[in-house]
């Protein structure tokens, strides 16, 4: 394919109006109906959603610069949301859905939102309970297409105990999503031209979006990234797989999340190539495949590896293509993976099938890549070479170093972190050490920041869950573990003189006692838990008696946990916590 016509750098919503008069009446989305049926969305009923918010935005005070937040599940009207806060020149704060509410209400004040998006009655009743931390969001958009009533989800959350705002204040700023394309239909008739001169003056240099990353400990990080970082990022990324795209007729099946730069990224693809995309969610991934036959498909390793485990069961190529072929639809021909490394047996079950999954490398501040494998030059045992814009080195002690149009200029209102992140000449620090092979590709071989990749793409950062059983009494030392796996689990050691003595007191017998120091320590895991989004959980724990000391290389002299070696001394028992 031809891709010089979609190389041109420009703002996301360009991609929707730039072409919109030659596929105004062609469908851009398909929607699940309860009763198992798709719904269309044409171009031209998606971007006269935006182009309505837009004016709404802009006649609520959004101005350039200025930061609005979506917190929802994914629909239409998520991506009209954070197409329709860049076409006013404002940048997009994603919220991930599984966010709590104290984690919710930070980057939304954190990053100065003066609008949040939102959608179902959970997720505004979060909003609800840290009412407080909302002083400064003008505006509260509900986005489901019927209006949301704050009364029985305050009343609720009485019910439990919770605070709750006053119900005035709330419907001061609430308001639907209906009513804010009444409200910039209104706008659009009053001034015509409005719209399109909103979309045409913003710059290439201003903020589009600004995602939040997990840190090593403490709050998450606010990640500012312009047009022309997620522009240039995105220009090189067609270089490299332009030959396994088409200019129109694709078809994807969308279920990452548009909170995730991956998702959003699959999401502004689409609407730069004209696609067709179904949206689906996790729990109905796999059968959606059979049923839409997608020929592009995104996703994090998890559903990958699903997809493989009927075709590794075969004994022969033939059988193991058609096991494929037969769970994916049988029309793939892109195949992205990314958010977590992904199994060298997955990807050589699905290439001996005539199928390619690129992978690369990269983090948010980086908009997302900095290394691709791709159809003329991959390696399933690294994560590809430097993109075309991107330069790549390793330091002494092996981190990989980054520079180019794509690295981010630093952190939201944290100069500290913005310094610690980058070299004294300027090479951004990625944290992950790697090495060359002799032909040039890269290959991950350890990460010097202690952040946990899901086999989900959540990105966690076991020091923020560790830190929360620090002052327990019965605990001398919690250690999560869950990299590239499905779920987390964690290694427990106990502080035995604490545990012993509650025991007597309450008159436990010795035979019960293993019984009763794990329903002691579940007790506090549960509690740890509620307070933790859901893919920060620890799903189930190991007890271990062997304890962690210096000597045995397990701690370090100021009695920080070393965490390599925990893991290998300790792995057969870790592991066993994924079996069954």
């Amino acid at each position: 394919m031809d891709i010089t016509p979609y190389l041109e750098l420009k703002p996301a919503p360009r991609a929707i109006f730039d072409t919109l008069e030659q596929r105004r009446t062609r469908v851009r989305f398909m929607l699940p109906t309860p009763d198992g049926d798709w719904k269309s969305v044409t171009w031209g009923a998606y971007a006269k959603g935006i182009r309505n918010a837009t004016l709404f935005l802009a006649s609520n005070g959004i101005q350039p610069g200025d930061r609005a937040a979506i917190f929802a599940p994914n629909s239409v009207e998520w991506i009209s949301a954070a197409m329709a806060i860049q076409a006013a020149g404002g940048a997009m704060v994603p919220v991930y859905p599984a966010n709590t509410a104290p984690q919710a209400a930070y980057v939304v004040k954190h990053s100065d939102a003066k609008v949040i998006f939102v959608d179902t009655p959970a997720l505004l009743g979060r909003i609800f309970e840290a009412w407080s931390e909302y002083e400064n969001v003008g505006r509260i958009v509900t986005l489901s297409p019927a209006p949301m009533d704050a009364g029985p989800i305050i009343e609720k959350l009485r019910a439990e105990g919770k605070p709750v705002p006053p119900i005035a204040e709330v419907e001061r700023k609430l308001v639907s999503w209906a009513r804010v394309q009444s409200m910039g239909q209104a706008r659009d008739q009053e001034a015509p031209q409005e719209f399109e001169r909103l979309l045409h003056s913003v710059s290439l240099d201003q903020v589009g979006q600004m995602l939040y990353t997990s840190g090593t400990s403490g709050n998450p990080k606010g990640v500012p990234l312009t047009h022309r970082n997620v522009g240039v990022n995105g220009q090189d990324w067609l270089k490299c797989n332009g030959p396994l795209l088409q200019a129109s007729g694709d078809v994807d099946l969308l279920w990452l999340p548009m909170s995730h730069i991956f998702g959003f990224g699959e999401a502004c693809l689409g609407n730069t190539f004209g696609w067709v995309s179904y949206l689906s969610d996790p729990m109905k991934v796999m059968p959606h495949l059979t049923e839409v036959k997608p020929t592009v498909f995104m996703s994090v390793p998890v559903l990958w590896e699903k997809l493989a485990i009927t075709a590794l069961a075969e004994t022969t190529p033939d059988k193991r293509k058609v096991a494929l072929e037969k769970a994916s639809g049988g029309n793939l021909r892109f195949c992205l993976s990314g958010g977590a490394g992904l199994k060298r047996a997955v990807k050589d079950v699905f290439f001996e099938a005539g199928l390619l999954i690129t992978e690369g490398y990269g983090l948010t501040e980086t908009s997302p890549t900095l290394t691709l494998n791709r159809p003329d030059a991959f390696r399933f045992d690294s994560v590809g070479k430097p993109l075309p814009s991107v330069e790549v080195r390793l330091a002494e002690d092996g981190e990989i170093l980054a520079k180019g149009p794509n690295v981010f200029l630093g952190y939201h209102k944290d100069p500290a972190a913005t310094k610690e992140a980058f070299t004294d000449d300027g090479w951004f620090k990625t944290g992950d050490v790697g090495k060359w092979t002799d032909d040039g590709f890269l290959q991950i071989v350890d990460r010097k920041k202690d952040i946990l990749v899901t086999a989900g793409g959540k990105n966690v950062a076991p020091a923020n869950i560790e830190i929360r059983f620090k002052d327990d009494p019965f605990i001398a030392h919690v250690v999560v573990f869950g990299d590239a796996q499905k779920y987390l689990v964690a290694g427990v050691w106990l502080n035995d003189a604490a545990v012993n003595s509650h025991l007597d007191q309450n008159g436990v017998a010795t035979g019960a006692r293993a019984e009763a120091r794990r329903a002691l320590i579940q007790k506090r895991v549960d509690q740890v838990n509620s307070e933790l989004a859901s893919y920060e959980t620890v799903k189930k724990f190991a007890i271990l008696d062997e304890p962690l000391t210096v000597e045995a290389g397990l701690l370090t002299s100021t009695l920080k946990v070393r965490r390599k070696q925990v893991s290998q001394k300790f792995g057969k028992t870790i592991d066993a916590l994924y079996e069954g």
